[in-house]
């Protein structure tokens, strides 16, 4: 459907229109936001804040790429200022590096060949992780486990999980910084 048609539905308050965008990136805008927050819960109230802002300042909107780039953007900030506000900031801009990363129009600059690279070289880093590191990290991106099931399953609390993950991450993305550079280098 044509962005022009779809915001102007929105700007009539088109319950119809409205819930059509909601279901069709509700998901994937929660998963976005998880990858920041690490939190599943605020990484759902920031998309269901971000789809109230949408039907209050509908009429306000103005949309200069899709409606998919301006929700991502809007569930970025909302995120960001949401770290924020709980004093996590991100001074070696992990954060950015992070989002770049798990969107996949910013990855189609890159071949399948650097994708494979980049992969390889994630699996690498997290084999250099301390062991407990890699546990709570492969039952989180590789089984899946919520904080609770990870915590109950190894033995410690939600709370050492969460700081697990959050220097996992860190270490990848620092890590990748190199990758992504010598890459951009011989494109």
């Amino acid at each position: 459907m044509d962005i022009n048609i779809v915001l102007e539905e929105l700007q009539n308050q088109n319950k119809s229109v409205y819930k059509n965008v909601f279901n069709h990136y509700y998901k994937g805008l929660v998963v976005y936001a998880n990858n920041f927050l690490f939190d599943q819960q605020a990484s759902e109230d920031v998309v269901q804040e971000v789809f109230i802002s949408l039907w209050e300042n509908a009429k306000s909107i103005e949309i200069k790429t899709s409606l998919k780039a301006y929700l991502y953007a809007m569930v970025r900030n909302k995120c960001l200022n949401y770290l924020k506000s709980i004093k996590i900031t991100d001074d070696l801009n992990v954060i950015d590096l992070n989002s770049m990363l798990t969107l996949d129009e910013d990855l189609d600059s890159i071949s399948d060949e650097e994708k494979t690279v980049l992969y390889n070289h994630i699996l690498k880093i997290i084999e250099t992780f301390p062991e407990s590191m890699q546990q709570v990290f492969k039952l989180k991106f590789i089984e899946n486990y919520k904080y609770e099931e990870i915590a109950d399953e190894m033995g410690i609390s939600v709370n050492t999980v969460k700081t697990q993950l959050k220097r996992a991450k860190i270490k990848i993305s620092e890590s990748l910084v190199v990758v992504l550079a010598l890459l951009s280098i011989h494109s």
